[in-house]
Formats: C-alpha cells, sequence, structure tokens
C-alpha cells in the first residue's frame, strides 16, 4: 500500500520587520512632516520626540554630534542663529552644544536616529540608508 503524498502548506513569504526610528522633530515644522511622510511611505516606523515640548539636554545633543561637525546642527533660519552672526562667527562646539540646549529652535531638524546612523535634516540619500 503506498503512502499518500502530503500537501505542503504554500509558503509564505515573511514580511520584513518595519525598522523603528527615532524622529526628533518639531510637529509645525514643514520639512519635518515632509521627512516624516517620505520615511512612513518606505515602511519606517517613528519614534517621536518634540525637541520643542520635550528638550534635549546639553548631553543629548553632544551624543547626536558624536564626531560630525557640531555646524552641521545648527538652524540658519532660527533667530538666534541670525542674532548672534553665527554665519560669520560660528560658535565654538561647547558653546553650540550649550545655546542649542537652551533653544531647540537653533537645532536644525529633523533629526533622524536609528543605531549609531544619525540623519540631520530633510536627507533622502541618508534616510533611505536606514530603512
Amino acid at each position: 500500500m503506498k503512502k499518500a503524498a502530503r500537501k505542503s502548506a504554500p509558503r509564505t513569504q515573511a514580511k520584513k520587520p518595519r525598522k523603528t526610528v527615532r524622529f526628533l522633530h518639531k510637529p509645525t515644522c514643514e520639512t519635518c512632516v515632509k521627512a516624516r511622510k517620505f520615511l512612513e511611505e518606505h515602511g519606517v516606523r517613528l519614534n517621536y520626540r518634540d525637541i520643542i515640548q520635550d528638550r534635549l539636554s546639553a548631553a543629548e545633543i553632544e551624543k547626536l554630534i558624536g564626531p560630525r561637525d557640531h555646524e552641521d546642527f545648527l538652524r540658519p533660519g532660527s533667530e538666534t542663529y541670525r542674532e548672534n552672526n553665527m554665519k560669520e562667527h560660528p560658535p565654538s562646539r561647547r558653546e553650540a552644544i550649550r545655546l542649542m540646549a537652551k533653544d531647540p529652535e537653533l537645532i536644525r531638524r529633523p533629526v533622524v536616529v536609528a543605531g549609531g546612523r544619525v540623519v540631520i535634516g530633510y536627507d533622502e540619500n541618508g534616510m533611505i540608508h536606514l530603512t
């Protein structure tokens, strides 16, 4: 007597788990809204932090900047940037961090963090590498 062949269940592709990133933003910032939409369209789950309401400490800012140039984190459109003529007279790293902790409007946004990678502003190329 022959055994009946067992039919195996069709294999389904396992869905790739959605990547979660920290999304440091100002909710009313148009650049942040654009970046949020881009990331969501690419299947990224966002862990939001409103940096205006929930400010970053100097230590958190220091860690975000890491070995990068601190000037990349300064937002030229901010009042503090213009008032202090930071384009012509950039602050030292220590002073920039102190000012960003005091005035979160000075921080270029959004800041997207995944693992050890940090993307500042609306940078599609940088953000796509986080997905």
